[in-house]
C-alpha cells in the first residue's frame, strides 16, 4: 500500500528526516569532457539543507568542482524516499567552521592528522533547489529553502 501523500507544508520535515536516515548521499558532478560523474560521499556536517563534504585534493571531484561548481546530492533512504539538493560547491575557508567540523569528526582526525593537512578540502554545498519524493510517488515536491 502506498504511503500517504506529502503536502508541501510537510515536505521540509520529511526531507530533513530522509537526510538523517540516509546519511550517505551520492554527489553528481561533470568532468572536463562533459561526462557526468557520480560517487557516494560522507557529509561531515548538515545544516538544514546546506551540506558539508570532506574531500582530498587528489580526488577527481576536486578538478570537476573547480571547473564547474554546480552539483547535485541525492539521498535515498531505506524506505526509498529521496531528497535531491541542487546547488553550488564552495570551498570552506572560515577557520571557526573548519575547526568545529574537525573537532566533531574523529575520522578526519584519525586519517588526516591535523586540520591544516594540505590534502583536506571541505566543500559547503549551498542549495539552490531542494526536492523531496516519497517512494513511488512519481512526482517531486519542491521544498522551500527558507
Amino acid at each position: 500500500m502506498p504511503a500517504a501523500p506529502v503536502s508541501p507544508v510537510e515536505a521540509p520535515d520529511f526531507a530533513r528526516e530522509t537526510i538523517r536516515r540516509a546519511k550517505f548521499p551520492m554527489l553528481a558532478t561533470v568532468d572536463e569532457t562533459g561526462q557526468p560523474r557520480l560517487r557516494p560521499v560522507s557529509p561531515v556536517r548538515v545544516d538544514g539543507f546546506t551540506i558539508y563534504v570532506a574531500n582530498l585534493r587528489r580526488y577527481g571531484k576536486t578538478r570537476e568542482l573547480a571547473a564547474n561548481s554546480r552539483c547535485e546530492l541525492c539521498y535515498l533512504d531505506e524506505h526509498h524516499d529521496q531528497v535531491r539538493i541542487t546547488g553550488n560547491a564552495e570551498v570552506l575557508t572560515d577557520a571557526g567552521t573548519l575547526q568545529s567540523i574537525w573537532e566533531a569528526n574523529p575520522l578526519l582526525r584519525k586519517y588526516l592528522g591535523t586540520p591544516d593537512n594540505p590534502e583536506l578540502i571541505i566543500y559547503r554545498i549551498v542549495p539552490s533547489r531542494v526536492r523531496f519524493m516519497r517512494e513511488w510517488a512519481l512526482d517531486y515536491i519542491e521544498v522551500p529553502l527558507a
